[in-house]
């Protein structure tokens, strides 16, 4: 990256959220012909493809002069993405789209648990207390997609299993970012994330086809602007903001998210969603403030 900029981090940040908030859209677009596994694979696949020529131009010494075990590691967090995408996509097409982005944004919640049990980090009582108000919010839009139906709760599950498996994935890329650039990381990473739902996608039986040209626009939307866009936008601008200030800002995305779906696709949120969703993001603000956000990159949800 280069050292002089001329773009104020935070405008770029601003930019980064506003591409990451059109995820849900154009996701909901593509499932209504093409199944949740297969969006899944075309994002990281042709996210990856656009990296491809800067990544292997720009980055190849850095690449080969990678060891086993960051290989390893990056395989490990590859995985964690792909789960990640598989799981939360699938829940969009099962419940509401207020109720599904607002649970995969507890994943820096997920990354302090993890921390604290697998590398002894202490949880502090700010980080105790929104996990407590989070879960509050969690347990109020289970109840109101309770009178919905079991796929909705499932929908749910698979958000709150999705925000887990981006737990991981950040885990672990605070570990190779640390050490590694942007592109070095991103493109190993999602490379291997495409591979991984592509297997997925021939184990099933789910079919890659796309079926008609205004499914391939949304695809090729959903690739580059809530990822290669908005992904590499937020870890940009943690070049001279904050992790805490990032992941704080990372909190616009349920919101932005649930004000496109309404005014474009007529899915308003309910009141019980919309109570639930604050008291979790409510939580994620207080452990984030208090240093839960956890590592030095926020890779995104969207």
């Amino acid at each position: 990256m280069p050292k002089n900029r001329t773009i104020p981090s935070a405008l770029i940040l601003v930019v980064g959220m506003v591409a990451v908030s059109t995820a849900s859209l154009f996701i909901r677009l593509a499932q209504a012909e093409l199944n949740s596994l297969a969006v899944a694979a075309w994002r990281l696949t042709l996210a990856s493809l656009m990296l491809a020529p800067f990544a292997l131009t720009g980055r190849r010494a850095e690449l080969r002069a990678l060891s086993r075990r960051d290989w390893l590691l990056m395989f490990a967090s590859g995985a964690m993405l792909a789960v990640h995408f598989a799981a939360w996509i699938h829940s969009l097409a099962l419940t509401s789209v207020a109720a599904s982005v607002v649970l995969v944004t507890t994943s820096p919640l997920f990354v302090g648990v993890i921390s604290h049990f697998a590398f002894g980090e202490r949880l502090t009582h700010a980080m105790v207390g929104g996990l407590v108000i989070a879960l509050l919010g969690s347990f109020i839009i289970a109840l109101g997609d309770l009178g919905v139906g079991t796929h909705q709760l499932l929908g749910d599950l698979l958000a709150l299993i999705g925000a887990f498996a981006a737990g991981g994935y950040l885990l672990i890329g605070r570990q190779l970012r640390a050490r590694l650039s942007l592109l070095g990381y991103v493109f190993p990473v999602y490379a291997t994330a495409a591979l991984l739902l592509i297997a997925a996608t021939f184990i099933s039986g789910v079919s890659l086809q796309v079926p008609n040209p205004r499914i391939w626009l949304w695809v090729i939307l959903m690739a580059l602007l809530p990822q290669a866009v908005g992904h590499t936008a937020l870890n940009w601008a943690l070049h001279d903001l904050s992790a805490t200030y990032v992941s704080l800002a990372t909190l616009a995305e349920p919101i932005g998210s649930a004000l496109l779906v309404w005014w474009l696709l007529a899915e308003a949120p309910t009141p019980i969603a919309v109570m639930g969703g604050a008291l979790i993001l409510t939580g994620i603000a207080l452990a984030t403030r208090s240093g839960g956000g956890h590592g030095r990159r926020v890779m995104g949800k969207g």
